[in-house]
């Protein structure tokens, strides 16, 4: 994903060296206070904090919506499908199988313990801070929250400062359901954040860029403190010659320009087989239409496409594009930009040689090269050159493609003949791998992720077989030894 907003390098290093009381140890030291409280909160008061937050949703909707058109125009619908439906769907499943995910679970017993018993019991990890971006400000919020609460934990939320509506309409969410000592929200920008990551938190979930993850892993490394990283990457839709092009067309072009380009797991570029190219291109320019409208005017003017954040995204993203055709690229769809609105047509580019800089950088916009391979072997080889994505997209009717595609490339997680859509379902767990996160959240993985997992063995009183190894170390105690060790 990309950056959060609220971090540099150097005001990291700024922060750290400086010596003064930290200006939130108060909060810090209140939810520290609570957080026994919490722990010991039961499976019913846990999905009673979930319910309340279930029921702010929907009774919100509008607020939501409205916060999310006014940080960068995303349209109602949108704001309904991918930031309050997933939450809703992850409060409700966890409410449902949080008694489940809380109760201990046994485990067998090895032959050479026998008369033990063990079990895996989870327990909140404690005070625990969650960093949430700007591209979808309001769900990769709550998504994260909704674990935090059902594992036990006290929570500090620290909202991106690009998206300032939606920002305080989460402040206004967690003070209207909990005390301050419970869930918490800061808001501000880098300072706050740089400040926050000062403190010896038992856990850390930050979503955004790989670079200013690298920083929140250093400051969490002072206190050995966890962490969850999710970041983001080059994510690849691979479109092979025995794919239903007018379906992927309408799956990668909704995928692509949802939320204008801004999502995480967006297909980054295409790898299309060289003989369906021109098919696939035709299609997805058809389906572009539709959605948006038939030229630039109608796009701009529709209410189904949302806008770039911020002028310094527009920007960086106008740059990559100039760069795309000063260096050849051929503009196939699209290529419309106005910097007063912050606006970038959906744009398909082709012909886009290697050492473009929208070749190397994640995108994170409505700009889409378009790469073509002849052997599936070659578009593995392309994907596995460069860091592992965080999702990767197959369109294929072939099974032994597609599973030549899923074994020989490692990205943090896949769909098959569909974008975007593995991250609602609350059973499958969501995160990256290498440079595209670290951990897993979304259901029991998010559960798990703000959670410690507590091996217990019981023995009965006054026996243990492991008596008979006890010193001194005697012939039939090696001799026990050698059984042991050639057949338990």
């Amino acid at each position: 994903m990309m950056s959060a907003g609220t971090l540099t390098t150097n005001a990291f290093a700024s922060e750290q060296a400086e010596s003064a009381p930290n200006r939130f140890a108060a909060e810090f030291a209140a939810l520290r206070a609570q957080a026994p409280a919490l722990r010991a909160a039961d499976v019913s008061a846990r999905r009673q904090r979930l319910g309340r937050l279930a029921d702010w949703l929907l009774t919100h909707r509008q607020d939501i919506q409205n916060s999310l058109y006014s940080d960068f125009k995303k349209p109602p619908e949108e704001a309904d499908l991918t930031e309050i439906w997933p939450s809703l769907t992850e409060a409700r499943h966890t409410s449902q199988q949080l008694k489940k995910w809380l109760a201990p679970q046994a485990v067998g017993t090895p032959m050479a313990l026998l008369g033990t018993r063990g079990w895996v019991q989870v327990e909140p990890k404690g005070v625990v801070l969650i960093i949430a971006p700007w591209n979808y400000p309001f769900y990769l919020a709550i998504d994260p929250l909704v674990s935090a609460i059902a594992a036990g934990n006290a929570v500090v939320i620290k909202p991106a400062e690009q998206t300032p509506a939606t920002s305080a309409l989460l402040r206004r969410l967690c003070e209207e359901l909990f005390p301050p000592n419970e869930v918490l929200v800061l808001e501000g920008g880098k300072e706050v954040a740089t400040e926050l990551l000062r403190l010896p938190w038992n856990h850390i979930f930050f979503t955004g860029s790989p670079q200013i993850g690298k920083i929140v892993m250093r400051a969490a490394a002072e206190h050995l403190s966890g962490v969850t990283l999710e970041l983001g990457g080059k994510s690849p839709a691979i479109v092979d010659e025995t794919a239903n092009l007018r379906d992927a067309a309408e799956k990668i072009v909704w995928g692509k320009f949802l939320n204008a380009g801004q999502t995480c797991v967006a297909p980054d570029y295409l790898l299309v087989q060289e003989n369906v190219q021109a098919k696939l291109l035709y299609e997805m320019q058809q389906v572009i239409r539709r959605y948006y409208g038939p030229d630039n005017e109608a796009v701009k003017a529709s209410k189904s496409f949302a806008r770039i954040v911020n002028a310094h995204h527009f920007a960086r993203l106008a740059a990559l594009l100039e760069d795309a055709e000063t260096r050849g690229a051929t503009v196939a769809q699209g290529g419309s930009v106005d910097e007063r609105e912050c606006y970038i047509e959906p744009t398909i580019l082709t012909d886009v040689p290697a050492g473009a800089a929208i070749l190397e950088e994640e995108i994170f916009g409505p700009l889409l090269p378009m790469l073509t391979f002849r052997s599936l072997a070659e578009a593995a080889a392309y994907v596995n050159a460069r860091l592992p994505p965080l999702a990767q997209y197959v369109f294929t009717t072939s099974g032994p493609n597609r599973r030549y595609l899923l074994d020989s490339i490692a990205a943090g997680g896949a769909a098959v003949n569909e974008t975007i859509i593995q991250l609602a379902h609350p059973d499958l767990p969501f995160g990256g791998v290498g440079n595209s996160g670290l951990g897993k959240a979304h259901g029991h993985a998010g559960f798990l992720a703000f959670s410690n997992e507590k091996a217990v063995l019981r023995q009965r009183v006054g026996f243990t077989g492991i008596k008979q190894f006890y010193p001194p170390y005697t012939s039939r105690v090696r001799q026990l030894l050698g059984l042991l060790l050639r057949y338990l």
